[in-house]
């Protein structure tokens, strides 16, 4: 038998126990099931921060993991969210481009965290968000609480494809990228074949991940 071919995959959408009561794993954990996995690179994108970027770049040195620091927003939020099962609001997935990326993310995520007054509760203004971060971060369409997949499910093609178009209006183009994702779930394919086609027709790259929130199935 020959070498074994591996396809080159970066987890770049995945929560720690820092994302609290949502990921079920320390950021170390997560790290070191990367490394296990032969992961190239791993991301960790927690709710309106970056708690746990040391613990997590630490392990991550050690481990000789690669590493991506982003976050999710939380936008549109009328009261602290803590411990609510289905969260209001929407999200937005960015990703630091190195570390003027990093810093441009610890800015926006100040702010609106100052601006909401409760633990809980950042107030974003998404065009002080542009402005803080214009070319420094990459954009990821996210979960099913990204405004792409929440207009594709609420008003069909023609409202993601305009929910699309506002994000590219907004980053810039080489800056957005569709995500896909397969949770099992039986309208997986039909929603990724939906997304995937938005993303053709813009002229968009797609980008795979699995939305991780836990490192290992023992911890769902």
């Amino acid at each position: 038998d020959g070498p074994e071919t591996r396809v080159p995959y970066a987890e770049l959408h995945c929560h720690s126990n820092f994302s609290f009561l949502d990921g079920a794993s320390h950021p170390e954990e997560l790290v070191e099931q990367a490394a296990r996995l032969g992961l190239s690179a791993i991301a960790l994108t927690d709710h309106d921060g970056v708690y746990g970027v040391v613990r997590f770049a630490e392990a991550a040195a050690e481990l000789g993991v690669r590493t991506v620091f982003g976050t999710e927003l939380s936008l549109g939020l009328t009261a602290p969210q803590n411990g609510v099962a289905d969260p209001e609001g929407s999200h937005l997935l960015l990703l630091a481009h190195g570390p003027d990326g990093y810093r441009a993310l610890c800015r926006t995520i100040s702010t609106a965290q100052l601006r909401g007054q409760e633990k809980g509760r950042p107030v974003y203004d998404l065009d002080e968000v542009v402005a803080d971060t214009a070319g420094q971060v990459q954009v990821l369409t996210g979960c099913r609480k990204g405004s792409v997949r929440q207009a594709l499910r609420s008003g069909g093609r023609d409202a993601a494809g305009k929910e699309l178009r506002r994000l590219v209006e907004r980053f810039g183009a080489d800056h957005v990228a569709v995500e896909l994702t397969h949770a099992g779930l039986p309208t997986d394919t039909e929603l990724n074949d939906a997304l995937a086609e938005l993303a053709h027709d813009a002229g968009l790259p797609t980008v795979a991940t699995t939305a991780a929130h836990y490192a290992t199935p023992r911890r769902f």
